[in-house]
């Protein structure tokens, strides 16, 4: 047995999906598998964190997909650092354990600058006149050129946007082989997002859907492949685990324009559209996914208790927690926004704030993850006549981020050697833990 422990992150991963999965099933077939409840909120930025780090939001500050820098008044959309998690990850805690054992990371979002020996995430070029070059950080930082000398650039049309699907997981498979070949690290985390794309445009019980499981599926096979040679007759613990489950949706709530209707919500007329005054706005939503926060200006007591009374009931809404509810679950951070927006489970929320589609800023219509203060998994179609992204957020069809309060929200954990999963059930939080005893038994 390896000293090595593989670690598959999966977002969208059921366990129903394991019966079309021999490939997965074939890794685990000796070991353990548990249920894996996601802590809210339910997206990756924070439970990549929360199970790297075995700590909740509270305590690591990563409560979404993005940050709002109040002083700065500046949104940052999938662009942060990993010192944007304030607290210790896996590998750091590896070292401090045991100094001369590595680890490699693969494509996880904030992975830019943390302790991992060796790491690979795309960090595409964005040049003055608007042209996007190709490129990944890595560690080593030659790596990402030797990888691309191999096997081309890392196709990131396909990692997100209307063209994204299995391309992209198959080059994190083929350069994780690669690297895994050069390094042997002892810990590898590799995030393998396939199964984002067709459950959030189609649902999650599509036949795109279930045809993406199968082609996931042949790329873990491959993986389990490559990886055997690499590590040679060391055979590596693999454990695999969903980030969340993508569950289908048929409603969708607007926060935004709701706060503008209210006369809390400000926008300024540029020459492409209407966009987000973030100085002038009393109160604003950072939507992600089923929830949003709320900033409000100055943490003004009464505009929060407006905006809890506009929301409170709201077709769409679940929950509206505000000031010291938000330690409800555990979101209770400088970080946050002052009022938290829940959605029900059959519902998700669109950033869009523009009343008229003709005043909608230009980067409504295009893949622009970064400039839009919030996520768009609109940014998944593609509106044929106008080769443009539609502003029709009733075209999605999945989505998560919600509390789990149902088995058809909860995931799944899997390990190939028995007695690496201490419980049936356990937390995203849980995996950290895991994986750390995995590297201490093996």
């Amino acid at each position: 047995m390896s000293s090595s422990v593989i670690f598959l992150s999966i977002p969208g991963l059921r366990e129903r999906d394991l019966s079309v999965m021999p490939r997965l099933r074939g890794l685990m077939a000796q070991g353990d598998q548990a249920s894996l409840t996601s802590s809210f909120p339910c997206v990756t930025w924070p439970v990549q964190a929360n199970m790297l780090t075995g700590r909740l939001p509270a305590e690591h500050g990563v409560v979404a997909n993005g940050f709002y820098w109040r002083e700065e008044r500046r949104v940052e959309m999938w662009t942060a650092g990993n010192d944007k998690i304030a607290a210790p990850q896996i590998w750091d805690l590896l070292h401090q354990q045991t100094p001369r054992r590595t680890s490699a990371v693969w494509f996880p979002m904030l992975s830019k600058g943390c302790g991992a020996d060796y790491v690979c995430m795309p960090a595409p070029v964005h040049h003055p006149d608007g042209v996007e070059e190709l490129w990944c950080y890595t560690q080593p930082r030659e790596l990402y050129g030797e990888l691309r000398d191999r096997w081309g650039h890392f196709p990131l049309p396909h990692f997100w946007g209307p063209l994204a699907g299995i391309q992209s997981t198959e080059w994190i498979a083929r350069s994780a082989v690669d690297a895994a070949g050069r390094f042997r690290p002892d810990f590898f985390y590799l995030y393998l997002p396939h199964l984002e794309y067709a459950a959030q445009r189609t649902g999650p019980d599509s036949p795109p859907a279930q045809a993406a499981v199968a082609e996931l599926d042949a790329v873990i096979g491959t993986l389990g492949d490559g990886l055997a040679a690499a590590y040679d007759e060391a055979e590596p613990t693999w454990i695999a685990a969903s980030e969340y489950v993508i569950t289908p949706v048929s409603h969708v709530t607007y926060p935004n324009r709701v706060l503008r209707q209210a006369g809390l919500l400000q926008v300024r007329e540029e020459a492409d559209g209407e966009h987000l005054d973030l100085e002038g706005s009393r109160a604003w939503a950072l939507a992600d996914h089923q929830f949003s926060h709320v900033f409000v200006r100055d943490a003004d007591s009464g505009t929060q208790q407006r905006v809890v009374e506009l929301f409170r009931n709201a077709d769409g809404i679940a929950e509206v927690l505000a000031g010291d509810q938000r330690a409800r679950y555990r979101l209770d951070h400088p970080r946050s926004g002052e009022v938290i927006l829940i959605s029900a489970a059959h519902s998700w929320q669109a950033y869009y704030w523009w009343l008229d589609d003709r005043h909608a800023p230009g980067f409504a219509r295009t893949v622009d993850i970064h400039r839009k203060p919030g996520y768009d998994p609109v940014e998944l179609h593609v509106d044929m006549a106008s080769r443009t992204i539609p502003l029709d957020a009733t075209l999605v069809r999945g989505s998560h981020g919600a509390p789990v309060q149902s088995d058809q929200q909860r995931g799944v954990i899997l390990a190939s050697r028995a007695g690496v999963l201490p419980r049936p059930a356990l937390a995203d939080v849980d995996a950290c833990g895991v994986v750390l005893r995995a590297l201490q038994e093996a």
